[in-house]
């Protein structure tokens, strides 16, 4: 299923959440099991089948990382439950230095000037990531959408070392 054509919005990683939240609201009113109360038994059964649909497109378009996946999966990549390894060996160097520097909070004695260190490591190297990602997204050349995926791959990566360091922030705090 695509989700754009769901929501009416043309494919693309940059989405407008407001007109995104504002379709949303307007397509589960349309379809909420309320409505189909003293309906068929099949009627309600195809309103809750509608609704998670909707649920499901809302939460994948509204998530950039999600919304990228499916722009793929809709030329013919998914990759949204594979495991594959990243060959990229220069971000794998900076993955093992985040690991390194996330280890060393603990020990440090300015933790909170690490933490944000860090965070700003990963927004900044995120913006990169993502610019290349956009680039690519709009091709129609498959090597292209190989290379797409690639950069989704370290996105998620990213995320994940994000929630650890908000983990190790968050212990700190305790």
């Amino acid at each position: 299923m695509n989700y754009f054509e769901l929501f009416s919005l043309l494919p693309s990683y940059d989405v407008d959440t407001a007109l995104l939240a504002d379709r949303y609201r307007e397509l589960q009113r349309a379809v909420h099991p309320d409505k189909f109360a003293n309906a068929s038994e099949q009627d309600k059964r195809l309103s809750v089948q509608r609704t998670a649909q909707i649920n499901d497109a809302f939460q994948t378009l509204k998530n950039p990382i999600q919304r990228a996946e499916h722009l793929l999966a809709l030329k013919g990549i998914e990759i949204s439950h594979e495991t594959t390894t990243l060959k990229d060996t220069a971000f794998l160097m900076q993955q093992m230095e985040w690991r390194e520097s996330l280890e060393d909070i603990a020990h440090s004695a300015e933790p909170d000037d690490e933490i944000a260190a860090l965070y700003d490591s990963f927004e900044q190297y995120a913006k990169q990531i993502t610019a290349q990602l956009k680039v690519l997204l709009v091709s129609d050349l498959e090597a292209e959408h190989l290379q797409a995926a690639d950069q989704i791959r370290k996105l998620k990566f990213m995320a994940k070392l994000q929630d650890e360091l908000a983990r190790v922030e968050d212990a700190l705090l305790d």
